[in-house]
């Protein structure tokens, strides 16, 4: 849904580099790449921006 802004293990905050991260995925970079040059050395945190499903814009017409 929305990118969490911390990461769930160890805490570091992984929302900050979001967009940056989809602009170089959806360009077709190579991922492992872009984490490097981001900083994003652990994995938990690597996990947490791989992992991300963006299915707000299929969920948000929804009401309780």
């Amino acid at each position: 849904m929305i990118i969490p802004v911390r990461c769930f293990s160890c805490g570091f905050p992984v929302a900050a580099f979001y967009e940056q991260f989809k602009n170089q995925k959806d360009k077709g970079a190579n991922l492992k790449k872009t984490l490097d040059d981001m900083g994003i050395k652990r994995y938990c945190c690597r996990r947490m921006l791989l992992s991300q499903a963006d299915v707000i814009d299929e969920v948000a017409p929804y009401r309780k």
